[in-house]
């Protein structure tokens, strides 16, 4: 969002689970693109509200699975803002070779910024 966009928008991102460092391959495939994600780090829910960001602060919430779509709509069932669910594909576990897996994580990152250009246009 932020490569694609600048900072106009605040996004914060969250997962399901926060016990996970931020996949290698991920990182490798965004910074392809000029994504820098080697200082990124995986939060909960939970985990951006103690570090005091209200989720009722934010407009939107873009859930990327279906736990997270599950998630975002039980914590946010009293605050008026929208949650979009992107079904996104899981490249976790995909792929037999490095060249594979990176691959499979390539057409994750690309159906993200396709998904970002179509909601909020082509820069």
């Amino acid at each position: 969002m932020k490569k694609l966009y600048g900072f106009e928008s605040y996004v914060q991102s969250v997962g399901v689970v926060n016990d996970l460092d931020v996949d290698g391959f991920a990182i490798s495939v965004c910074r392809e693109i000029g994504v820098e994600l080697d200082h990124h780090k995986s939060r909960s829910f939970e985990e951006l509200e103690e570090m005091g960001e209200a989720l009722s602060g934010f407009d939107l919430i873009v859930a990327m699975s279906p736990a997270s779509q599950r998630a975002a709509l039980d914590l946010t069932r009293f605050y008026h803002l929208t949650v979009e669910y992107w079904p996104i594909m899981d490249p976790t576990g995909l792929g037999e070779t490095r060249e594979t897996k990176l691959n499979a994580y390539r057409q994750t990152r690309d159906q993200i910024r396709e998904k970002l250009k179509s909601r909020w246009g082509a820069t």
